[in-house]
């Protein structure tokens, strides 16, 4: 590697151009220390997160905005399916954050509580449905049904409250978009069961018609979905931080996402950003950690 003289020393053709490849690698040894420090200051790095097309539609604008705003730096990726695909994206490491209806469960995933959204039965203004002012939950048994698809946490739901009432749906139709089934309902070809706020819109312009129900309202609870025991990017941890402070310790109540998320919208504006403000005590005591 070496030529002598005396006392000096030359490099051999050899060393020049080992040398040549010795300073790429530690330009590249600094230069991945660098990328990992931005990492871990949140100064790059990619947030991927799975849910639902009706969230992705109606709740996660708000809720992405809110995070970009403090880590611009941060990419982000939303992916839509199905709760049950999202959450077996998951285990494929294809999103390392969901938020989702439970469909199902499976063992290594930590489902927290986030929010409970409203159920409404819809119909068509024309249905004889429309004209009832409430009518009991078994007597849906006798209308053809527009479900949503089996990995769906609605469809978890409602198989669950028809079996409840020994009765079982009559499905006329299996479809995993909401806007579809939205048009197929107000076409009159049958009802369906579907998130309120998902709906809201076409009810108040009389596209839609809420059908109450007696008794109790109906939930679905959603939740935020990640693995158990396993390594989160700076980007995910942060983005679950960001969801805790949000919340700063408050009860998961029937507001939904659609209502929480304005709520918080409007005490950003008077000045009180809940993203800057530490999750209080008693909120830290309710929520486990999530892995580091």
């Amino acid at each position: 590697m070496f030529k002598k003289r005396g006392r000096k020393v030359w490099l051999t053709e050899e060393g020049s151009t080992l040398l040549q490849f010795a300073e790429t690698v530690f330009a590249l040894e600094r230069e991945i220390e660098s990328t990992v420090a931005d990492m871990r200051h949140l100064k790059r790095g990619v947030l991927r997160v799975g849910t639902t097309k009706a969230y992705a539609r109606y709740f996660m604008p708000l809720m992405l905005s809110t995070f970009h705003q403090k880590y611009p730096k941060i990419g982000i990726e939303l992916n839509e399916g199905s709760s049950l695909e999202m959450t077996l994206s998951l285990l494929e490491f294809k999103n390392e954050v969901a938020i989702i209806a439970k469909a199902d469960d499976i063992p290594g995933i930590r489902f927290t509580p986030f929010s409970q959204e409203e159920m409404v039965v819809i119909a068509s203004p024309s249905h004889p449905l429309a004209r009832r002012r409430s009518i009991r939950f078994a007597e849906l048994a006798d209308e053809s049904f527009i479900m949503k698809d089996r990995g769906s946490g609605t469809r978890r739901l409602v198989d669950r409250l028809f079996a409840r009432c020994g009765r079982a749906p009559n499905i006329l139709m299996e479809v995993g978009n909401a806007e579809f089934i939205k048009e197929v309902v107000q076409r009159g070809e049958g009802v369906s069961f579907l998130v309120r706020e998902s709906v809201a819109a076409e009810i108040a312009a009389g596209k839609l018609v809420g059908v109450p129900l007696r008794g109790k309202k109906i939930y679905l609870d959603v939740s935020i979905a990640f693995l158990e025991n396993q390594h989160l990017s700076p980007a995910a941890r942060a983005f679950l931080d960001t969801l805790e402070r949000l919340q700063m310790g408050r009860t998961v109540t029937p507001e939904g996402i659609g209502a929480f998320m304005a709520r918080i919208l409007s005490e950003q504006r008077k000045g009180g950003s809940a993203t800057d403000t530490a999750p209080s005590k008693r909120g830290q005591k309710q929520r486990q950690p999530p892995p580091r």
